[in-house]
């Protein structure tokens, strides 16, 4: 039986992903599309946040090694691995990915007025320049990789007092990266965001 056919079979998509003969990527899925509001306090972005849902099926330390390895092959790189902090930020400077490789959690993205989304293992949220985000409750195996394009530095900001106008202008800097993190090349925040 042909490759193609053996991971269709198993019920994987065709474009299935192969690192050391485990199949990692489980579909080629367009995103969940997220836009949020300057709230006064956290800027936001024009753009909206990509939430990719269950596109990976491998997990733990495996599922870890593989995200920073792909996101680095699409030029997502500086990456580290923890969890999300648990008040109100953004970065100013890039953008950022977060592939989460254990766990769940509810996370409140956009700021307060924002939108509370449940995401686990086998999600990817590709987040703008701006957009706030928190964490609001996890499981305790909860984790996460987390990148930036061109392996970029990274603030962080609360939406404090005192910020802006820097940090509009920051964030208005912040270049659409010439790769998305999951997708590469094929889609992703390269066809949403322009």
């Amino acid at each position: 039986m042909k490759r193609k056919n053996f991971l269709t079979a198993l019920g994987f998509a065709s474009s299935a992903i192969l690192l050391n003969n485990k199949a990692m990527s489980i579909e080629m899925s367009d995103p969940e599309k997220h836009y949020f509001k300057d709230d006064g306090k956290i800027p936001n972005s024009k753009y909206p946040l990509l939430l990719f849902r269950n596109v990976f099926a491998v997990r733990g330390n495996d599922a870890a090694n593989w995200l920073e390895k792909h996101f680095a092959k699409n030029n997502w790189t500086n990456s580290w691995r923890n969890g999300v902090f648990s008040y109100h930020h953004y970065h100013s400077i890039t953008h950022e990915v977060l592939g989460i490789y254990e766990g769940s959690a509810l996370v409140k993205l956009g700021g307060e007025m924002g939108k509370e989304v449940k995401v686990e293992a086998g999600d990817i949220i590709v987040i703008p320049a701006g957009v706030g985000h928190k964490k609001l409750s996890s499981s305790a195996d909860f984790a996460v990789v987390g990148a930036y394009p061109d392996g970029k530095n990274y603030d962080i900001l609360k939406g404090e007092s005192g910020e802006r106008p820097a940090a509009d202008q920051n964030i208005a800097a912040a270049l659409i990266p010439d790769f998305d993190p999951y997708l590469g090349s094929n889609g992703g925040l390269l066809k949403i965001w322009r």
